[in-house]
């Protein structure tokens, strides 16, 4: 039984959240006040952090920083505040996820499932898929076959397939592929993506690589496969 631990100090919310989690097979923990969170943390064991961002004592993004300062416990962070600055620097913090209030709770129940599900699968089986990649000659080797990407196509699935699972918004994975400064769109990287994809799809028909998580960015996960 994976245990949760939820981080929320509206009270009628967090009873919900640990009605849905608890009747989904998950032992969970609540907590109301962020500076009550590090020490509780530090004694318990924990498989994922439902946490909000406005708290009274110590807010989410703070809480997020430390923790990831000594621990990869998967985070989904939980806010309403929708700015994309909120939700940039949250991600680039470390945090797995975002839910926005006001949301389903079967949503959340969702969401807990599928960040857990991408934690437990086994590192070698992540390393061991029949995705290569050629850095010399910007090349994917999938399926036995070649797919070729131009340089920016093969920077951007590079820096996705280095970190299996990790969401990069559009803006840090501007700052990573064009270091010249240069000026361009969030739909400059989506274009890329897009060319991106459809080539992969091509040899690898059945499985989605490369996902889109609303509001944030990108990540690289070859464990979905698409179904009909």
């Amino acid at each position: 039984m994976s245990h949760i631990l939820i981080v929320e100090d509206e009270v009628k919310l967090a009873r919900l959240q640990v009605d849905y989690l608890q009747n989904a097979g998950f032992d969970t923990q609540c907590l109301n006040n962020g500076l009550e969170v590090i020490p509780w943390f530090k004694a318990n064991p924990t498989d994922l952090i439902v946490l909000d961002l406005m708290l009274p004592g110590r807010d989410g993004l703070a809480i997020c920083r430390e923790i990831r300062s000594f621990s990869t416990v998967p985070i989904i962070m939980v806010t309403a505040r929708i700015e994309e600055i909120d939700r940039l620097l949250g991600l680039e913090l470390g945090a797995d996820d975002y839910i926005c209030k006001p949301f389903s709770l079967r949503e959340m129940v969702a969401r807990v499932k599928a960040v857990l599900r991408r934690q437990h699968v086994p590192t070698t089986e992540v390393f061991t898929t029949s995705i290569k990649l050629d850095p010399h000659g910007f090349r994917v080797l999938a399926e036995g076959q070649t797919v070729e990407l131009t340089t920016v196509e093969f920077q951007l699935f590079q820096t996705l397939f280095q970190q299996p699972g990790r969401i990069f918004s559009r803006s840090k994975l501007m700052d990573l592929i064009y270091q010249d400064q240069r000026i361009v769109s969030d739909r400059t990287i989506d274009s890329h993506i897009k060319k991106l994809r459809k080539k992969l799809a091509d040899v690898v028909p059945d499985q989605e690589l490369i996902h889109s998580v609303y509001g944030a960015g990108y990540r690289y996960d070859p464990q979905e496969k698409l179904v009909d």
